[in-house]
């Protein structure tokens, strides 16, 4: 009976903890990943890059308009000057100043250059693409962050209560011992043994108490909020044992923002090829103009003169050799595009093996999970038994202290299971690219 009374004491300081809790906002998973989405560092900058390269993507970029320029030169001199003429005469100044003025509006438009401008304007979107591919890989890990942070964190608080309870048998036990030594049927050392391994447990409940809020700690760097916001987890880890193989892989092969990223930079080899090509063809381009001209020199047949109008013309220029360099650069782009079609190759062999690996590891976590469980239920019934005997006198303390480690393993174990089951579920989910965002 009175192991039944030490139990409901048990759960009493649980309720006391979680009472205590209660005060401080609970952060639910869900309300994590919504505030990283929103805050993370890594998120924002990667999201900026997206911009950046969204305008980028443009007509004039890729060169295809034309360019307008609004000219002014203005140049003036004074020289010392003397000219000797035909018929011998001798004109001469000094100081004499002389300028030049001409301004107006250009415009320059090259028209055609072999297709190269239309390889290039495709490549700034693929650019973009590759932009957007970036921003998911790092919502990705970022977000597997946040959730291995978070069910670290509730492993953690399991880890508390089953360190609270330790100490409170191991304060039971201390008691007992004090009270035998007190009317002479137990030896001091008893006392002595139950008092260290008191402070065993109380000293393994301050460590796991400094790890608690440290991860708090970090979770909330991690989201992006500042780090000394109180918050308490919820208590439970949920583990999706539904996950296949076949279903993974088919996922990874759309989503995976890597295997994307692989496929989006073989495209931009190929119009990269594209561009190099291009410059075999002739470059035609097109200028056209409205200047005002005006100068004037003291020393001279005009004085001054002056002049405005509209001018146009018409320019094309093709390269007949450049010592080879066409044809190795040609070869260059090829072998980018070879190399890029054997990095899309590799990466989607490593995906494949990573998700084979991780699913092997989920599989085995979760038959952890089930014997752990099982474990915590034998060493709980273990452990009351061994307290009916302990009070009746016919346990020693080393036996007792043993069942009570034992079921105090037993929790963490299953503890340390569960998370690792989750971790592996989430890993999962983020090589197929299907971790849930909200």
């Amino acid at each position: 009976m009175k192991h039944k009374i030490l139990f409901l004491s048990i759960l009493l300081v649980g309720f006391l903890k979680a009472g205590s809790s209660s005060a401080q906002e609970i952060l639910t998973l869900e309300e994590a990943v919504r505030i990283a989405l929103e805050r993370n560092y890594d998120i924002r900058l990667a999201r900026n890059n997206v911009e950046i390269e969204d305008l980028n993507v443009s007509w004039a970029n890729a060169g295809l308009t034309p360019r307008v320029d609004a000219v002014l030169n203005d140049n003036n001199g004074i020289q010392t000057t003397r000219q000797t003429q035909a018929d011998g005469s001798i004109r001469e100044r000094n100081n004499a100043r002389n300028s030049n003025l001409n301004y107006g509006a250009e415009l320059n438009w090259t028209v055609f250059d072999g297709f190269g401008m239309f390889a290039r304007h495709d490549q700034l979107q693929e650019f973009r693409k590759l932009s957007e591919t970036e921003l998911q890989q790092t919502v990705l890990t970022k977000v597997g962050e946040v959730m291995r942070t978070y069910y670290d964190l509730i492993q953690q608080k399991q880890q508390l209560s089953a360190y609270d309870s330790a100490i409170v048998i191991s304060r039971m036990r201390l008691n007992v011992a004090q009270n035998r030594f007190t009317i002479g049927k137990a030896a001091k050392l008893a006392v002595l043994n139950a008092q260290v391994d008191l402070n065993t447990d109380t000293t393994n409940l301050l460590r796991q108490r400094e790890l608690y809020i440290n991860t708090k700690t970090l979770l909330n760097e991690i989201i992006g909020r500042d780090i000394a916001t109180p918050f308490e987890v919820t208590d439970s880890i949920r583990i999706d044992a539904s996950l296949t193989l076949g279903h993974l892989s088919s996922l990874a092969q759309q989503q995976n923002p890597s295997l994307k990223a692989a496929g989006i930079n073989k495209r931009i080899a190929e119009l990269d090829k594209k561009q190099v090509r291009a410059i075999r063809y002739p470059a035609v381009g097109v200028n056209s103009g409205y200047n005002f001209s005006r100068s004037e020199s003291a020393l001279g047949f005009a004085t001054s003169s002056s002049g405005r109008g509209f001018t146009y013309g018409l320019s094309a220029s093709v390269n007949l050799f450049n010592g080879g360099l066409q044809r190795r650069n040609e070869k260059i782009a090829e072998l980018q595009i070879k190399n890029a079609q054997i990095d899309q190759e590799k990466t989607n062999q490593t995906i494949s093996s990573q998700l084979t690996r991780a699913y092997q590891v989920y599989l085995t976590n979760l038959d952890l999970v089930t014997l752990e469980k099982n474990n915590v239920e034998i060493s709980r019934r273990n452990q009351e038994i061994t307290l009916d005997k302990y009070e009746l006198g016919t346990l020693t303390p080393v036996e007792f202290r043993d069942a009570q480690l034992n079921y105090l393993n037993a929790k963490v174990r299953y503890s340390n299971a569960q998370y690792l089951a989750k971790i592996a579920e989430i890993a999962l989910k983020e090589i197929a690219g299907n971790l849930p965002l909200q």
